[in-house]
């Protein structure tokens, strides 16, 4: 009988015990991740700012010409925050109806064997990496946009041809590469739905996809949004794909124009930038992460008031 008291008693410390050591490494893991974003922030900042008082905000952040290696250096960067607005916007405005209609798909109305051979196809196309992404652009995009170039162009004194290295290339395969972000987040917040919704519309005398477009989707629109957030930070941040298919020429973000975004500003000439020029660089990178930022933001108050919305 002592021997049992002593063991539970025993087994009752050493749980207080992991359970105070879990709680310890919790707390520093989380103190760690708001020390990264902070330390981060603060990098930016101090290695950004110093350009934006020696050349003048207005400008950097206003100014259209982009020649830091002329004789009379102008560090303009307009049009490259304008395409990279346009561009993410566009890619979001593509790619997101399809990523959610493909996640209902799955989720909801294609049969098991078809959702078994579509979803792993879904995850290897999130493994592959950027750069061939950009590769396929040039073989096979860029070629198409040339020849659609040449057709809506013919005949012109003005336009500068491209190759198909243009603005629509880059949005093509921006979309493409949120696809997977958007697909699985969203269809893992459809099937999170309770069931008794699905049932309750049902028995209500709704159809399936009336049940899919006004009960279902409703639901999940917590765990869609945040696949869009996701999706978002994925079209903003990538460089290396679309630096393949854009051109990378600082112009109007027009379809048919070879663009520059933040991101390819950065590795287009980082490699090689110094003085003033590699400053500017930094504010660029300042740029793209105070814009980052701001949409992480806007999109989470958005949620919130969607969410409390449906509170009430």
């Amino acid at each position: 009988m002592s021997s049992e008291t002593f063991s539970i008693r025993s087994h009752r410390g050493s749980k207080s015990a992991v359970e105070h050591a879990a709680q310890v490494i919790f707390t520093v893991c989380g103190f760690a991740a708001v020390l990264a974003v902070a330390s981060i922030t603060l990098y930016m900042i101090i290695s950004g700012t110093p350009a934006l008082f020696k050349v003048g905000i207005l400008d950097i952040l206003f100014g259209t010409v982009w020649k830091p290696a002329a004789a009379d250096p102008s560090f303009g960067i307009l049009f490259v925050i304008l395409t990279s607005i346009v561009g993410t916007l566009l890619a979001i405005l593509i790619g997101v109806p399809i990523g959610v209609m493909t996640a209902v798909f799955l989720a909801e109305v294609a049969p098991a064997r078809v959702a078994n051979v579509v979803r792993p196809a879904i995850e290897l196309l999130a493994g592959i990496p950027s750069v061939i992404y950009g590769l396929l652009g040039i073989l096979i995009l860029n070629p198409l946009m040339y020849k659609l170039e040449m057709i809506i162009f013919k005949g012109s004194a003005t336009h500068q041809f491209t190759g198909g290295a243009n603005l629509i290339s880059a949005v093509l395969v921006l979309a493409l590469m949120i696809l997977p972000t958007v697909i699985n987040i969203s269809e893992t917040s459809l099937r999170a739905v309770p069931a008794h919704l699905k049932s309750a519309s049902l028995a209500l005398g709704a159809t399936h996809i009336q049940t899919i477009f006004h009960v279902i989707i409703p639901a999940a629109k917590s765990g869609i949004i945040t696949a869009v957030v996701l999706g978002t930070g994925r079209a903003i941040g990538e460089a290396m794909a679309i630096s393949l298919v854009s051109g990378s020429s600082v112009n109007f973000p027009l379809p048919f124009n070879s663009v520059r975004f933040l991101t390819t500003a950065i590795v287009a000439e980082m490699g090689y930038a110094s003085g003033l020029h590699r400053e500017v660089l930094f504010t660029i990178g300042l740029v793209l992460f105070a814009f980052i930022m701001i949409i992480n933001v806007s999109l989470t108050r958005i949620l919130k008031k969607g969410v409390s919305r449906d509170d009430k």
